[in-house]
C-alpha cells in the first residue's frame, strides 16, 4: 500500500496556487519522479519547488541524451567501427597536500553527501579554496557506486601546502595526506556535477579504459570525480570531469 496523500508533507502552496496536492503528485508520477523525491519537493516552498523540477527534468534529459549516445557507441562497436564517446586530454597534476574521508554511499547520495558534510563543512571551517583544476575538490571510486552497489568513495580536497597541518588539526576526522606529481587522463561530460546520470558516468570510464588500453599506459588509482568551481553556471553547480591517474 501507498502512503496516504494526506500523509504527504506539503510546503503550504499545493492546494491554494497552481495544482491541488493530489494533482501534483500525479503528474509527478508521470513524469517518474521517485517518490522520495515528490516528498520532498512537496514540501519546499514555490520557488524551489519549481527549481527542484526543474533539475530534475534537466536530469532525465542529460541521461536520455547519454543513452542515446551509449547506444549508438555500442552498434558502431558491434560493427567492429570506432566511434568517440569523449574527448580524453592528458595533464600534468602538481604534488599537493589532502584532506580526505572515505564513506559508503549509494548514487543518489553521491554529491549531495560530499557537497554538504564535506565541501561546505570544509568552507565553513575557514578552508581556503585553490584556483584551478589542482586545487577542485575530487571523489575517488575505491569500488562501484549505483544505487544497489555502496562503493566506497573518497572525498579529497587539496589545501595549501603551509596551512595544511593546521587544518587537518581542525578537522581530526579527517585524513591528511600528499598525493604525489602525476598525469592523469581525463574526459569532460557536458553537464554540470549534480546533474550526471548513471550512463553518462558509464560512458565517461568507458572512454578512459579504451583510450588507456590503446594508449598502453597504465592507471595508478582508482576513477575521479572532480567538482570544478565555475562562476559562471548561474547556480546549475560545478562543472564536472573524470579523471584516472597515470603511472
Amino acid at each position: 500500500m501507498g502512503r496516504p496523500q494526506s500523509a504527504v508533507p506539503c510546503g503550504g502552496w499545493c492546494a491554494d496556487t497552481q495544482l491541488d496536492q493530489a494533482r501534483l503528485v500525479a503528474s509527478l508520477r508521470r513524469i517518474r519522479v521517485p517518490s522520495a523525491r515528490i516528498r520532498d519537493i512537496l514540501a519546499l516552498d514555490a520557488v524551489s519547488a519549481s527549481e527542484e523540477i526543474r533539475a530534475y527534468r534537466a536530469g532525465t534529459e542529460a541521461e536520455h541524451a547519454a543513452q542515446r549516445e551509449l547506444v549508438g557507441h555500442l552498434v558502431d562497436r558491434l560493427h567492429g567501427e570506432k566511434s568517440a564517446m569523449y574527448e580524453v586530454t592528458v595533464r600534468d597534476m602538481p604534488a599537493r597536500s589532502l584532506l580526505s574521508v572515505i564513506r559508503r554511499v549509494h548514487q543518489d547520495e553521491l554529491v549531495p553527501m560530499g557537497r554538504e558534510l564535506f565541501i561546505h563543512r570544509l568552507r565553513r571551517g575557514g578552508v581556503p579554496r585553490i584556483e584551478g583544476v589542482a586545487g577542485a575538490p575530487f571523489m575517488i571510486f575505491h569500488g562501484e557506486v549505483s544505487a544497489d552497489s555502496d562503493g566506497p568513495v573518497e572525498w579529497c580536497r587539496p589545501v595549501p601546502d603551509d596551512m595544511a597541518d593546521a587544518l587537518a588539526a581542525g578537522f581530526p576526522d579527517l585524513t591528511l595526506r600528499t598525493e604525489p606529481a602525476h598525469q592523469e587522463a581525463c574526459v569532460a561530460p557536458d553537464a554540470p556535477a549534480q546533474w550526471l546520470s548513471g550512463t553518462q558516468t558509464e560512458l565517461a570510464i568507458e572512454a578512459l579504459a579504451a583510450w588507456t588500453s590503446r594508449q598502453q599506459r597504465r592507471p595508478s588509482g582508482g576513477i575521479r570525480l572532480l567538482l570544478i568551481p565555475n562562476p559562471t553556471s548561474q547556480g546549475a553547480g560545478p562543472d564536472s570531469q573524470f579523471a584516472l591517474p597515470l603511472h
